[in-house]
């Protein structure tokens, strides 16, 4: 597969623009909702932000130690949720104040590394969360990273919904990268199937794949959008919970039309978020 190679400066101005948004996110929160459970099984929203302080951390270079068996938690089922669990422990004993300290510290080192990264360094080969590929592609990984997680401390607290359209856009390319594999291996849509999927709300697109060996992404479907076998409609942010299998999602907010059945099998497999 051809590597994802993008340009430095958007990504890097998307990243830093979400950084940026979190902060007066969980600053305006009450102390209640800053340490009351998440959607995210077994996490709060101070765990939230712990993890993305985690993350960042270890792209830093910085590491800390598990101090418990973390693989025996039950909502942990791989070494990257003990990866998480790690740093979320690192964190649990500490103040609001200190927390929050903590995220801008990392977040300012990691824009200072950021604002000189050259374009030969971020489409250097590298693994990311998504496999072999790109240092770029890790970042925008990171902005879809970040962004579900923003999508979930307001679905946790008030219901609120993002509005920054860079990191938005950035994120739903992200998903649309893994929308053929969903489809054609998760949903086992059958070889000859055309899918179209309109996806609204803050950045309207249309997704059109086809299967034949393997799905693919086109540009347009061989016999046009009318000959699409199963449209699937939806508002961006239902399509980020389905992809994380997020409590808050709602596969009936899903409209389907056409061949149900691959409607259905697509909607059921879209939580493929590690």
């Amino acid at each position: 597969m051809a590597p994802t190679l993008l340009p430095v400066r958007p990504v890097v101005d998307a990243l830093t623009a979400q950084w940026a948004v979190m902060d007066p996110l969980v600053s305006g929160l009450s102390d209640a909702q800053w340490s009351g459970p998440s959607i995210l099984p077994g996490w709060t929203v101070a765990d939230i932000v712990a993890h993305i302080i985690g993350t960042e951390s270890m792209l830093a270079g910085r590491d800390v130690a598990a101090e418990r068996d973390l693989g025996a938690l039950e909502h942990v089922r791989n070494p990257i949720g003990e990866f998480n669990e790690k740093w979320l422990d690192h964190f649990r004993g500490s103040s609001r104040a200190d927390v929050m300290a903590a995220y801008r510290e990392v977040v300012s080192v990691r824009t200072e590394a950021l604002s000189t990264i050259s374009q030969e360094e971020f489409d250097a080969e590298a693994m990311t969360p998504a496999g072999r590929d790109t240092y770029g592609r890790f970042m925008r990984v990171r902005i879809f990273d970040c962004w579900m997680h923003e999508i979930d401390i307001r679905d946790s607290t008030d219901g609120s919904a993002p509005t920054l359209v860079g990191p938005a856009a950035l994120a739903l390319d992200e998903i649309a990268a893994s929308l053929p594999f969903v489809v054609g291996k998760r949903a086992q849509a059958p070889s000859g199937s055309a899918i179209l999927i309109r996806i609204g709300g803050l950045v309207p697109r249309e997704l059109r794949i086809v299967v034949a060996e393997r799905a693919r992404a086109v540009d347009e479907l061989p016999g046009g959008d009318e000959s699409a076998d199963v449209v699937l409609t939806l508002d961006a942010l239902d399509l980020a919970r389905l992809a994380g299998g997020r409590r808050s999602a709602d596969p009936g907010r899903v409209e389907i039309a056409g061949d149900r059945a691959i409607g259905d099998a697509i909607v059921a497999h879209l939580n493929y978020v590690i």
